[in-house]
């Protein structure tokens, strides 16, 4: 086990750890860590804590120190200078004539660098426009191009659930988002429904999935034949938030119904549903009871399995 903490050098972004040496860190502390991009000024989310190690990137980085109010003062006026680049690569990506769209600026901690984050539809040559600002700032440019999912963690905004989005307030990494998981919480597969303001999925379809797969376990498919409470009947829905089954039944002599049943009173093994066990004589006597032939074939089948 190793001892890391937390840092965030971002609201909602990534938590990177980090060794605490022989430092006393407390969360919420500000510390300067050593990165791969330099130094950086970032906030401690995580106290001190163990962890294994298969959970962390080797080698480790260490804490440099706890910031100073010196630190902090510098941090500060690193954000009013990005205002300020930001309004200057504005002004040359304008002269340059670049089919790009800026999205943010940052500079590293010790001044060491300055990243420019944009969005294109494609690739961009911005030779001439590094060479611009290089001339301005006297240190190195990145340009970096981000997708759209980015793009919106960093401007932020409202979803169609009318709250702060996701991915600007809490998510620190986008989850993989799937067709196939608006089909299995039964969503309208219209994309002006089911997408974001980013216009890809929306990351909340993540947030249930799990329940819905453990659930679903449980519940027997549509053409499933069960026990119930009123005899043998075929599945023909099931409701994965209510946990419940409509299942076709003998009415009386000549009629079908569906009714509703809750999971928990129809048979169930294992947690499947297991099929059911009658002689020969009680399979022929309860299948006459579901009606035409072509019912009565597929139940047989089903029951022999």
């Amino acid at each position: 086990m190793i001892t890391v903490v937390g840092v965030r050098f971002k609201k909602a972004g990534k938590i990177y750890y980090f060794d605490p040496d022989t430092i006393d860190i407390k969360k919420d502390d500000k510390v300067i860590v050593e990165t791969a991009r330099g130094l950086e000024f970032g906030d401690v989310v995580i106290g001190p804590r163990q962890v294994t190690e298969e959970s962390i990137v080797a080698p480790l980085k260490k804490v440099i120190r706890v910031a100073t109010e010196a630190d902090i003062n510098k941090n500060k006026e690193n954000k009013i200078k990005q205002e300020e680049a930001l309004s200057i690569c504005l002004e040359k990506v304008v002269k340059h004539g670049l089919p790009m769209k800026l999205i943010d600026v940052e500079y590293t901690f010790d001044n060491s660098k300055i990243i420019f984050y944009f969005v294109a539809d494609g690739r961009i040559d911005f030779r001439e426009l590094v060479k611009d600002l290089a001339s301005i700032f006297r240190t190195r440019i990145e340009l970096r191009q981000i997708g759209v999912r980015d793009e919106s963690k960093v401007i932020g905004g409202l979803g169609p659930c009318g709250r702060s989005m996701c991915c600007s307030s809490f998510l620190g990494d986008f989850e993989p988002v799937s067709i196939k998981m608006a089909k299995e919480q039964n969503l309208s597969l219209n994309p002006t429904k089911i997408s974001g303001v980013c216009g890809r999925l929306m990351c909340c379809l993540n947030y249930e999935q799990e329940t819905y797969v453990h659930i679903r376990k449980r519940l027997p498919k549509p053409s499933s034949i069960v026990s119930t409470p009123d005899g043998i009947g075929e599945v023909v829905e099931n409701n994965v938030l209510k946990e419940t089954l409509k299942v076709k039944v003998k009415a009386d002599k000549d009629a079908f119904e569906i009714r509703q049943y809750d999971l928990k009173d129809v048979k169930m093994k294992k947690g499947e549903f297991e099929h059911i066990e009658l002689s020969e004589e009680e399979i022929k006597k309860e299948l006459k009871k579901l009606g035409d032939v072509d019912d009565v074939k597929s139940i047989s089948n089903l029951l022999k399995e």
